[in-house]
């Protein structure tokens, strides 16, 4: 089936003329057509939209590297005359006026945008629970959460609808669903891909990144979507990584740290024994492996559930009824803010405005926020001091596998945890991939987490190709 070739399969066969993208795109829409129903990935399917991209690019002699390619956009990420619902009631109807820079990046190297993909609301969530309009379900196993926030996006690739979708990454919404579901989650650097059109929940944390079936699958979409963007100021000035034509050495020598706190109470056994079975396999490879400490780490979920909601609650201020998107039209002006923001967000994104403004409030800013803001500068002063010592880190991705719809979204706490061991890597701004290493015993799939100093991303690409290769 050609929807689940890799992106290296399918670009050489295009460029070869051995297959059309018209014959592509019909087999993503039709393996969308028969199985979607039941997992509720898409949000919207641009199917005419994505058919004569595809006849059109189907009568150019030469194609680029990725043109004739179809790729899924979570649903938090601007394409321009589409939808874009944030997963929330508040922008049910909202159309997008412009491209995102990612998504003018895609454009412009001949990727075919084939629908957006659901996700919790405003990327507020672990599951995909939260979204207003559909809850999706695990392609492997139906009765399970894709993870989130980036759910729709991983349950797309893992279900063989698209060889690749991009999702945002805030405390782990690429990692986590990509864990889930047994896929490649990148989340770049922190300012390594422009943020521009890109829905805001919290604009220190957020990236934007690949999930896809295979490393290398990511990297010919990261090295298209990484770039310096002046619409973006946080954004970093260098230039795309050329990684599309990398030979992907091997990682002999490489030093992978193994941080001692990761491997505490709440981390699933079957979790800890595949993540001991990766570390054999990486130093099988010639990695070296070294237990080491990052001491502040431990801080990090209670400092970006501070920080988090602090900046959401200044970001979703803008949803006020008045400038676009839901407005409930009541007697007066402060009786529209009240009725369309308690009608229009759902109630994780009212739980963590509240807490947000909470946290900003005088009297608590100096107590919770700036103090957050001073342990977060310890966390990456820690990630700062060691990898001046070693190449990687390498965790598992998540604390226990899939869990059941329903299981969690009533115990916020338990879903918060969740994002134990991937927030760090978003507090410190630092890059990390997810990389399948097999199942539990109810065949659920596991990830190993690798992380990476800034703008190394090459690093933790060369380790997953060489896994995966491998394995």
């Amino acid at each position: 089936m050609l929807n689940k070739l890799t992106i290296t399969e399918l670009s050489s066969k295009l460029r070869k003329k051995e297959i059309s993208s018209t014959e592509l795109v019909s087999a993503c829409l039709n393996e969308i057509k028969k199985s979607d129903s039941k997992i509720n990935a898409f949000l919207e399917v641009f199917e005419q939209d994505a058919l004569k991209q595809a006849q059109e690019i189907d009568n150019k002699k030469d194609l680029k590297p990725l043109e004739g390619i179809p790729i899924a956009i979570k649903d938090l990420i601007l394409v321009k005359d589409k939808k874009n619902t944030c997963g929330s009631k508040i922008l049910e109807n909202y159309i997008a006026s412009y491209d995102a820079t990612v998504i003018k990046n895609l454009k412009e190297a001949g990727m075919i945008i084939l629908g957006k993909t659901n996700c919790d609301e405003f990327a507020m969530g672990s599951s995909t629970e939260t979204s207003a309009f559909k809850k999706t379900v695990n392609p492997l196993d139906q009765t399970r959460v894709p993870g989130g926030s980036s759910g729709g996006s991983a349950a797309a690739v893992a279900a063989n609808f698209v060889p690749v979708a991009l999702g945002s990454d805030t405390g782990g919404s690429v990692r986590q669903p990509a864990a889930f579901c047994g896929i490649y989650g990148l989340k770049p650097t922190y300012g390594r891909v422009s943020r521009f059109g890109l829905g805001a929940l919290a604009s220190s944390f957020d990236t934007i990144g690949p999930m896809a079936r295979s490393a290398e699958d990511c990297a010919w979409v990261f090295s298209v979507i990484a770039g310096s963007d002046t619409k973006d100021a946080t954004c970093s000035t260098d230039a795309a990584p050329e990684l599309i034509h990398h030979t992907f050495p091997q990682i002999k020598g490489l030093k992978i740290g193994l941080p001692k706190e990761s491997l505490g109470k709440g981390i699933n056994e079957e979790i800890k024994e595949k993540f001991d079975q990766a570390l054999q396999k990486l130093e099988k490879l010639g990695a070296k492996i070294e237990e080491i400490s990052l001491p502040h780490s431990k801080y990090a979920l209670a400092v970006y559930y501070i920080l988090m909601p602090a900046e959401a609650s200044a970001n979703l201020a803008r949803y006020d009824g008045v400038r676009y998107g839901f407005s409930a039209h009541a007697n007066s002006l402060i009786e529209n803010y009240l009725e369309t923001r308690s009608q229009g967000f759902g109630n994780e994104a009212k739980r963590r405005i509240i807490l947000g403004t909470y946290t900003l409030s005088a009297g608590y800013y100096d107590a919770y926020y700036k103090k957050a803001q001073q342990v977060r500068t310890k966390v990456i002063e820690d990630y700062n001091k060691i990898f001046e010592k070693v190449d990687l880190l390498a965790t598992p991705t998540t604390p226990t596998t899939a869990f059941k719809l329903g299981e969690k979204i009533d115990d916020p706490l338990a879903m918060y945890m969740g994002d134990i061991l991937t927030v760090s890597a978003n507090v410190a701004g630092v890059p990390a991939i997810s990389i399948p290493c097999g199942f539990d015993k109810q065949k659920l799939p596991i990830g190993l987490q690798l992380t990476a100093d800034h703008f190394e991303e090459m690093k933790l690409l060369q380790a997953a190709k060489a896994y995966e290769v491998l394995e």
